[in-house]
């Protein structure tokens, strides 16, 4: 095995080996982080964050950027939690509100890429996501919203073999099972089919895809459409596991723990980079921090820290890695 193949190797294998070793570190630090109810609770944590951040994913891989992702999910909810103000109570109605509502907002970022030539996605998906902020507290009237039904609820409350028993094991999270169903289907899309390859080509090399004849124009509006479908179920998710939809949720991390997730799990802000088995390590990487900060008592104060230097330390290694890659093809050319 030649040193480049070593390399490699090493750089897909180094997010699993950072999570074990943070889980190690967890593990002593406190006795409750390893009970099977703490792992069931970390797995919950993954599940909204590993369907935004599959969202984030697809966007990345085209050298863009998605920052309205968390609040797209939280209008999504709030949609609900006015058709259920408003006596509507039936999953056949709300869900697919939910639904249409974030496929909406996500095919309205391609849009404004594409047709309105915006000049980066940073721009436009940070002016949607202040948007969907006002018209999450606007739809709800500032209120937050509970009691939506089991059938609303189920994907993110739901728990396979869960215990009725005080202290008993809380059940192995439906949500957490169907993100690992999710993210073999996204493993097949983006490996195996041609408009996942197109895709890579778009972010990789824009150039090479545009003399290839892809519609790039098309594929940046489907991916933001496909972001705006993973925001949807994780309102879902999100409104399953909270019991209600807080339009105050808006403004939460959601977004930049996304695009930390994909940045650990290899992707780039370059473009033409990044695994969906990649980003799930990222996403259990946040989650076990952010759980393990909590299990320590930490407070508000240092999580932000925390997570924010984790943040700058994933940015830092891919600026780094891109760099390196950069001086290797340039020392391969001569």
């Amino acid at each position: 095995m030649n040193s480049k193949k070593i390399k490699d190797v090493i750089g897909k294998i180094a997010p699993l080996l950072a999570l074990i070793i943070l889980f190690i570190i967890l593990a002593f630090a406190t006795d409750k982080f390893m009970t099977v109810n703490n792992m069931m609770n970390i797995l919950r944590q993954t599940a909204v964050n590993g369907l935004i951040s599959a969202a984030m994913l697809v966007v990345l891989i085209t050298a863009g950027i998605d920052l309205s992702v968390g609040a797209n999910a939280i209008v999504g909810a709030c949609m609900m939690g006015m058709l259920k103000e408003m006596g509507v109570t039936s999953a056949f109605v709300l869900i697919p509100v939910c639904l249409i509502t974030c496929i909406f907002i996500g095919f309205m970022n391609g849009i404004m890429l594409t047709k309105m030539h915006l000049p980066h996605p940073f721009v436009s998906t940070l002016g949607m996501k202040n948007v969907l902020c006002g018209v999450a507290l606007l739809v709800v009237a500032t209120k937050t919203i509970a009691d939506f039904p089991d059938t609303v609820t189920f994907l993110g409350s739901y728990s396979f073999g869960k215990s009725d028993e005080v202290g008993g094991f809380s059940g192995f999270p439906l949500c957490f099972f169907v993100l690992f169903l999710i993210y073999i289907v996204y493993h097949f899309f983006l490996n195996k089919t041609a408009l996942g390859r197109m895709i890579y080509c778009v972010g990789g090399n824009p150039d090479a895809a545009r003399m290839s004849g892809i519609n790039s124009d098309n594929v940046l509006i489907f991916v933001y459409t496909l972001s705006g479908f993973m925001c949807a179920l994780a309102g879902l998710t999100i409104v399953g596991r909270a019991g209600c939809a807080n339009p105050n949720s808006a403004m939460s991390q959601y977004d930049t723990d996304a695009i930390a997730s994909c940045i650990i799990g290899g992707a780039s802000f370059m473009g033409g980079k990044g695994t969906i088995w990649g980003t799930l390590i990222g996403a259990l990487m946040i989650s076990t921090i952010r759980n393990g900060l909590t299990l320590l008592n930490a407070s508000s104060a240092i999580q932000y820290i925390v997570v924010g230097l984790v943040i700058i330390a994933a940015v830092f290694i891919d600026v780094t890695r891109t760099r390196l890659e950069a001086k290797a093809k340039r020392l391969a050319a001569k």
